[in-house]
């Protein structure tokens, strides 16, 4: 359990990174406008863009859904209310997992960099894989084996309790209004042509395994391991943002055109404020699948609206 004298350098840490991770994102939103750099990638797979704002308004949208669709009661406290999560076990009260959360951040770090160091030595997408894999996936299974090692066996899990039974349609809303926004009218992306260029098997494998690599494996790692665990450590919105800010930063190597300080601009007002939906749809509900639906969409739903 945290000590008294911890609680007010703890809330002074919680509105420390959220006030700087909003700024990272607003600072990036007027240098992009000053600049008139507005237009941002939407694709690693080509160069064409639209508007920053026009990834805002869905955002914004299914995340006032989100909000005002409330979790069951049945849910812990302490996840979109702003305050730390109580980490408990069998055992009781225990303290927050600073140390997992710094360990699984130090592995979003290195991704990024080292997938920018891949992209730059022109490793194409088995480095990329490879990179993903390690980073993503090997290392943070090498530390929750080593945890539980330490540990006896006990089964410990920061803020990962189960999701209520109740409400569990109430993540549709929120995500069928961002798609239908996203896809649909006027912030609608453009269609991709890709679905007419391959035979309906290797579209198929492609999207399947684009899937698992990029939604599966993402949202398993920036939501449900890193921001959980910030959140026992900073509240639900420090975390969110965190953990959004640290997902959009290694997209600079593949969408970025080579200069740092703007790549990265552009990726904090794309991927970043899209994060700040997906980490709320998480914090709020505890679901896996209104994560994988969006993030999903997010990859594939100009294919698929190309289809039709």
């Amino acid at each position: 359990m945290l000590s008294q004298r911890a609680i007010p350098r703890r809330r002074a840490l919680s509105a420390t990174v959220l006030v700087l991770g909003l700024g990272a994102v607003a600072a990036s939103a007027l240098w992009l406008l000053v600049t008139g750099e507005t237009g941002i990638r939407y694709s690693a797979d080509h160069d064409d863009t639209v508007p920053m704002w026009h990834q805002w308004v869905p955002v914004a949208v299914g995340v006032a859904l989100t909000w005002l669709i409330p979790r069951s009661r049945e849910a812990a406290p302490g996840t979109a209310d702003g305050t730390a999560v109580a980490a408990t076990a069998a055992t009781g009260p225990r303290r927050p997992p600073l140390g997992e959360a710094l360990a699984l951040t130090a592995m979003a770090l290195a991704f990024a960099v080292a997938l920018y160091a891949v992209s730059a030595a022109g490793a194409g997408e088995p480095g990329y894989i490879l990179t993903k894999a390690l980073a993503l996936l090997v290392a943070p299974l090498l530390l929750f084996w080593w945890l539980r090692r330490g540990r006896r066996g006990q089964a410990r899990s920061w803020a990962l309790w189960p999701a209520p039974a109740r409400n569990r349609a109430a993540p549709a809303v929120p995500v069928l209004a961002w798609a239908l926004l996203t896809y649909v009218g006027p912030f609608a992306k453009p269609p991709s042509g890709f679905g007419s260029t391959v035979d309906p098997v290797t579209l198929v494998a492609v999207l399947a395994v684009g899937f698992l690599l990029n939604a599966v494996l993402e949202e398993v790692f920036y939501r449900r391991w890193l921001q959980s665990r910030w959140e026992a450590v900073l509240g639900a919105w420090p975390a969110i943002v965190l953990a959004s800010l640290l997902w959009a930063s290694w997209h600079v190597a593949i969408q970025g055109r080579g200069d740092l300080a703007p790549d990265l601009a552009a990726v904090f007002v794309n991927q970043g404020v899209t994060g700040l939906f997906l980490g709320f749809l998480w914090s709020r509900y505890r679901r896996m699948w209104p994560l994988l639906v969006v993030h999903g969409l997010v990859n594939s739903g100009t294919i698929l609206i190309g289809l039709l």
